[in-house]
């Protein structure tokens, strides 16, 4: 006779039940308990479908800490958010543990989109004190997604699938979101996957493209170099826009390959242009996470034959500040190899001047959002002054980005900015057109031009 067999002996049917409807962990109800609720409510429910709500929790970075602190602290935590979520849901609710790191919820008295939102609301708040694993605390936060029925759904698996839904947008718009279904949700889901798809197929179709906008020293008006940046135009979507696809592509966890492939175009286009102009190309805060960023850069360059010295790699503050340690590592080891770094959209972030200090770079550039204002707008303008004289003093150089009209141009000169960019200068054309740009400057590559 087996264990089994003699613990089911001693134990009453009701108490097998129990045990099969119980998460052993946190002693709440498990994902088979949540089944049974959600459809006993609508059960009694479904002569006159009252509304009411599912939701799902997930805590966010719950994985690190587990793997940093191991699987007991991680325990812990789960135990410590069942806990603070019993006590604080309304009476008549129910508190199931999902699975893993992920909590469910059933509230019978919330029947609208307003209501939802201002529970999760209140579980979030609940959620971000700090856990207590002995000798530290330890800071989370939750995404949640919430469906109501019937509208979301009338039968349990697809209640659920909306609030999984719910949730997943959450998860893809950041930390801490809370998220409730509706068919204009579903919809746009359902968009960001077929662009998805069509996005991974033009990649490796490589069907993405680089257009190239030009750089200009302010002095005299002379081009010093080009920024490499994405354009898609798909067959049956017609053109995407990079504020779109690109997010996507981070979001959804291929932006590497997306960039791998777009710096080796960028890279063996720039092998037409006179040498002593650079290529400036966007890092995302993915690559800025990963160590073996530096490496991969060096051999796209590397393989396409291109000097890492007319390389310069753009990175914003918000990237560098995801994980400064590896950024540091990245920067250095690029630096060392003769890349240049950038830091762009100065002034948009919370500690730039932090940022200068504690890393080496070699331009700042400032964001369109003080240039733009620049003519009109003394504030601005004196800002940009002070980012000015600042670099001036850290042996920094400057570019303006987004310089749209004259009078902007004449200002910034007037101040001593020493590069800037933007349509007033040129906007961003494919590789050959920014052959027959060039060739309007250097005589040297008219043959070039011409056979393009």
């Amino acid at each position: 006779m087996n264990t089994a067999d003699t613990l089911s002996q001693h134990l009453s049917r009701s108490d097998l039940q129990v045990m099969a409807y119980t998460d052993p962990l946190t002693g709440l109800g498990n994902s088979y308990s949540l089944r049974d609720k959600v459809r006993e409510i609508a059960t009694e429910r479904a002569s006159d479908p009252a509304p009411f709500t599912i939701g799902l929790a997930n805590l966010d970075g719950f994985k690190p800490i587990n793997d940093l602190f191991g699987p007991e602290a991680g325990d812990a935590i789960l135990c410590q958010v069942a806990n603070r979520l019993l006590a604080c849901v309304p009476d008549g609710a129910t508190v199931i543990r999902h699975g893993g790191d992920e909590f469910a919820f059933v509230f019978p008295l919330v029947f609208e989109r307003k209501a939802a939102e201002k529970i999760g609301s209140m579980l979030k708040e609940v959620l971000s004190a700090p856990f207590d694993l002995g000798e530290r605390n330890v800071r989370l936060s939750a995404s949640f997604g919430f469906a109501v029925y019937p509208f979301a759904g009338e039968d349990f698996v697809d209640l659920l699938k909306s609030a999984d839904t719910a949730l997943y947008r959450s998860k893809r718009r950041g930390r801490g979101q809370i998220t409730v279904y509706s068919r204009e949700i579903a919809q746009e889901m359902k968009r960001a996957t077929q662009l998805e798809q069509a996005l991974r197929n033009a990649i490796i179709a490589d069907e993405v493209d680089v257009h190239f906008q030009p750089i200009v020293n302010l002095k005299d008006d002379s081009v010093v170099g080009f920024e490499a940046l994405a354009r898609w135009c798909d067959a049956d979507l017609g053109y995407v826009s990079p504020a779109v696809f690109v997010p996507l592509a981070e979001e959804r966890g291929f932006i590497d390959m997306l960039s791998e492939a777009l710096l080796r175009k960028a890279a063996e286009a720039a092998l037409a242009w006179p040498k002593e102009l650079f290529l400036s190309f966007n890092l995302s805060s993915a690559q800025l996470m990963d160590p073996s960023t530096s490496a991969n850069v060096l051999s796209i360059i590397g393989r396409a034959g291109l000097d890492p010295r007319r390389l310069e790699l753009e990175i914003t503050e918000t990237a560098v500040m995801t994980d400064e340690n590896v950024a540091q590592k990245i920067v250095t080891e690029l630096r060392a190899a003769g890349v240049r770094i950038s830091l762009d959209d100065f002034g948009t972030g919370q500690s730039s001047l932090g940022r200068l200090r504690d890393f080496s770079f070699d331009k700042v550039k400032v964001d369109r959002a003080f240039v733009s204002r620049i003519s009109q707008d003394r504030a601005s303008e004196h800002i940009v002054k002070a980012i000015v004289a600042m670099c001036e003093g850290l042996n920094l150089e400057v570019v303006a980005e987004g310089i749209e009209e004259f009078s902007e141009a004449l200002k910034l000169k007037a101040l001593g900015c020493g590069m800037g960019q933007g349509y007033f200068y040129g906007k961003p054309v494919d590789a050959v057109a920014t052959l027959r740009y060039l060739a309007t400057k250097y005589d040297s590559i008219d043959a070039v031009a011409a056979a393009g």
